[in-house]
């Protein structure tokens, strides 16, 4: 949807998309994934409201860009709801995407079952008799859908994959990694997904003049990287990573952080940290965040 925000004489473009569809299809997956690609994710919002939402958003001045509004469409009163909106945007000229996620009734059948919960709309019947007229009240909706997802063959790593191919943009990347330098004297990061310990090299603190400088000052950095075995390791653990990465890239995951850890996370760690970045960086083509957790300490 394009929407101009002329009530603060700016002019940012608004990009609106509509998820729906069958219940045990997916929706929540695709708001998530769509929210870690930085959307301002809505969920479960009254259809009457999309269009205040947008007008709201339209004097932000851009500040978000791109919005997502998950309907749960269910009920004669909210499905007349949405497609009464729905006409609303379509008469004043205003685009929408609609994205509808369907699966078969066998598959959602099963996925209901594992949660072991009821269909919304089941009431006294069974589970196919809810999915049944759930189908049917949303078939016309299903017709003007823009973007049609059948997720009857896909697990939720697929689909997210398949939500990243279809949004992604240029300026959207595809994985965050953050290297964070840490010291194991103030324990390990919480949030971590790989742990490397670099305190197999010599520790610039018992040299006089480094001591009260840390990994981000080129003497200690060139000390730290000098020492037999830093570049061997920087190298083959920069590699083990970008094989993660692209593990991660296939898995649709969107944020991966890599601790590096030293004593006090003020020489070795910081040094090591720094190069690792870079070279996971210019070897995978991801911007790599360095963060350096406890730099300044002591």
């Amino acid at each position: 949807m394009s929407v101009q925000a002329e009530s603060n004489g700016s002019d940012h473009p608004i990009e609106v998309v509509l998820v729906t569809g069958m219940s045990g299809a997916g929706r929540t997956t695709v708001a998530n994934v769509l929210e870690d690609m930085d959307w301002y994710v809505v969920d479960n919002l009254p259809p009457q409201m999309m269009r205040p939402l947008v007008e709201l958003v339209a004097r932000a001045d851009g500040a978000l860009p791109k919005i997502a509004v998950v309907i749960d469409a269910k009920g004669r009163t909210k499905y007349t709801e949405l497609q009464e909106t729905i006409s609303d945007f379509v008469d004043q000229g205003l685009s929408l995407r609609i994205v509808f996620l369907d699966a078969s009734d066998e598959v959602l059948v099963r996925r209901f079952e594992s949660t072991r919960r009821p269909h919304p709309l089941q009431g006294e019947g069974t589970l196919l008799d809810g999915i049944e007229a759930e189908r049917a009240e949303l078939e016309s909706l299903k017709h003007r859908a823009d973007i049609i997802v059948d997720t009857s063959d896909l697990n939720v790593h697929q689909l997210s994959a398949e939500v990243r191919k279809r949004f992604s943009d240029d300026d959207t990347p595809p994985l965050r990694l953050t290297v964070m330098s840490f010291g194991f004297k103030y324990g390990l990061p919480k949030d971590a997904d790989h742990v490397a310990d670099v305190r197999f090299l010599p520790n610039p603190y018992w040299i006089p003049h480094l001591r009260g400088h840390n990994g981000l000052d080129s003497d200690v950095a060139a000390y730290v990287l000098e020492q037999n075995g830093a570049e061997e390791f920087i190298e083959r653990y920069a590699a083990t990573l970008s094989t993660v990465a692209e593990g991660y890239l296939h898995e649709g995951r969107g944020y991966a952080m890599i601790g590096i850890g030293c004593t006090g996370g003020k020489h070795r760690s910081v040094a090591i940290s720094e190069r690792v970045g870079r070279l996971l960086s210019a070897q995978t083509g991801i911007p790599v965040a360095v963060r350096h957790r406890d730099l300044g300490r002591e």
